[in-house]
């Protein structure tokens, strides 16, 4: 895939680690553990989350993955997470795993318009504490 896009495109995988346009990128695992998921991402593909470093912060965006193990050791002070429980963990699940790496902000994703629903935001805030959860909607923004 990568072939097929324009610019300086690098692949990486589980990681991997890269430094572009001063952003310091750490591919981190992304796949399904739980029996009812596992062929919605699959261990053999090797997909990615990715722990960012910009601007002296660190920011973790989850991608579509359970709570894996091997996350748990992530430090960031904002951690992006799938709720949906579909294809990726559930707020449960979620809130496990932030409780983990103790960012300091947490924020659901994957949920409420194709998988999920919007109380899953609320239960998700209310199991991850005491991590401090923003839950976004498509007309804010997060401002820390």
């Amino acid at each position: 895939m990568a072939n097929e896009l324009s610019g300086n495109v690098k692949p990486i995988a589980p990681g991997d680690r890269i430094e572009a346009a001063g952003i310091k990128i750490e591919a981190v695992p992304a796949y399904n553990t739980v029996e009812s998921r596992l062929e919605a991402h699959p261990q053999r593909n090797r997909w990615v989350g990715y722990v960012l470093e910009l601007g002296g912060r660190t920011y973790y965006h989850a991608g579509d993955t359970d709570h894996l193990p091997e996350l748990e050791r992530l430090r960031s002070e904002v951690a992006f997470v799938p709720i949906g429980g579909t294809f990726t963990m559930d707020a449960d699940e979620a809130a496990g795993l932030v409780k983990k790496i103790s960012p300091k902000v947490a924020v659901p994703m994957h949920y409420g318009f194709v998988v999920g629903s919007k109380t899953d935001a609320q239960r998700f805030k209310k199991a991850a504490r005491p991590v401090e959860v923003a839950i976004l909607t498509p007309t804010n923004a997060f401002k820390q």
